[in-house]
């Protein structure tokens, strides 16, 4: 039998919701599926607390509503993969805490791909973080663009509303408590997803990076950057695309895999 999924959209979007909801109804279309709306969250932990209270599913999806997933195995290969090797999934992460963002150990240290569509801009650009040839790239901790969980994690892990009361770090403190309990995460290089969003980082990001440094302070490196610098680029490997059709072309293991070594040379020159 097929498991069951449970997706969690926070979202004060009506029509951003209307679209992700499609996108889950077409990817979903052959399991049995329940979209959990939060439109009212106080934050993003918060919302997704609530969600996993009332998730039914064997699969829980922590979904932005600003996604667009494109592949038709999706469900497929999920599956597959949290009954198998990995119980959290994401599409972009790193393998060393170094800091409270995921890309802050540097190119090595990262690993995935995600397609970027940002308002006003004619291109669809796709950043490759780092993909070494495998589909699924062990990982440390994970963006929260989406975030893909199977029942233990959800049963072990909780978000921390507390301490990330907004909407920044939560997603990097529960991936990062996810790995210290023992539950292994991977980063997906083959299942294509575009963001229409290229991130925001102000004030309030850099208040709760602050925060994720008092939670951490005794493993994160020392002393702690003072004062606070705003995050570096990520140095992802970009490659400019104009239509979505071109992009799927170009979204292949070797292609990625080539794209991540030419983004270390240039590092190391």
């Amino acid at each position: 039998m097929k498991p069951t999924w449970s997706v969690i959209v926070c979202s004060i979007d009506a029509g951003k919701f209307a679209q992700i909801s499609q996108c889950y109804e077409r990817l979903l279309a052959e399991r049995r599926f329940e979209i959990i709306a939060i439109h009212d969250a106080k934050s993003l932990s918060e919302g997704y607390n609530r969600g996993i209270a009332a998730a039914q599913g064997d699969i829980v999806v922590f979904s932005h509503d600003d996604i667009l997933i494109l592949d038709t195995e999706f469900a497929a290969k999920v599956e597959r993969r949290l009954d198998g090797d990995f119980d959290l999934l994401g599409f972009a992460g790193g393998t060393q805490l170094e800091d409270g963002y995921w890309w802050a150990a540097g190119p090595e240290y990262m690993r995935g791909a995600v397609a970027h569509a940002v308002a006003k801009d004619r291109h669809l650009s796709l950043h490759v973080y780092g993909a070494t040839g495998a589909n699924v790239e062990p990982v440390v901790m994970l963006d929260g663009l989406c975030l893909i969980a199977n029942r233990k994690t959800v049963e072990t892990v909780a978000f921390d509303a507390e301490t990330f009361d907004g909407f920044h770090h939560y997603d990097v403190d529960f991936s990062w408590s996810a790995h210290c309990r023992g539950l292994r995460l991977g980063a997906m290089t083959d299942v294509p997803v575009i963001h229409m969003s290229g991130g925001i980082f102000g004030s309030d990001w850099k208040h709760y990076r602050a925060r994720f440094w008092d939670k951490y302070a005794d493993i994160l490196p020392s002393p702690r950057p003072s004062p606070m610098p705003e995050p570096r680029a990520t140095e992802a490997r970009t490659a400019m695309f104009e239509s979505p059709y071109s992009l799927l072309q170009a979204w292949r293991p070797e292609y990625l895999r080539r794209a991540t070594i030419a983004m270390l040379r240039l590092r190391h020159e």
